[in-house]
């Protein structure tokens, strides 16, 4: 049963976003759009009876060199930012910049869940302005 409402729930946001994105279903099931130039994954899990989730990955910047200046750019953009965690991602002298946002979604109404994708995406698009020059 549970399955069945994260199911649901992620055909509903598909039908949201594809508003919006072009989307595309990838082979572990969520949901792969890009969103003002971030790279975009969105799943629905269910957690327990009645607590189904939305789980947002946006990679932001990639492969930027590491340095003090990007780590102030990013807590700037978590200070700015209403829904979610930017974090920075280190590969040795390389980096990539990744919003995360986890929030419940078993209740709303097609409206109000597509007005909360659309808050959250405007968060992505905000974080990463800013971040590749």
């Amino acid at each position: 049963m549970s399955e069945d409402t994260a199911a649901a729930l992620q055909a509903r946001v598909h039908g949201a976003l594809a508003l919006f994105v072009d989307i595309a279903e990838t082979t572990d099931g969520s949901l792969g759009f890009e969103y003002a130039g971030a790279l975009c994954s969105m799943r629905a899990v269910n957690l327990a009876p009645g607590l189904d989730v939305l789980s947002l990955t946006a990679v932001l910047a990639w492969d930027r060199p590491v340095s003090t200046t990007l780590h102030r750019k990013v807590a700037a953009k978590n200070d700015a930012l209403q829904f979610g965690l930017v974090s920075v991602i280190t590969r040795g002298r390389l980096a990539d910049v990744i919003l995360r946002y986890t929030f419940p979604a078993a209740g709303l109404t097609d409206e109000a869940l597509t007005t909360m994708l659309l808050l959250v995406l405007a968060g992505v698009e905000d974080s990463r302005q800013g971040l590749l020059g």
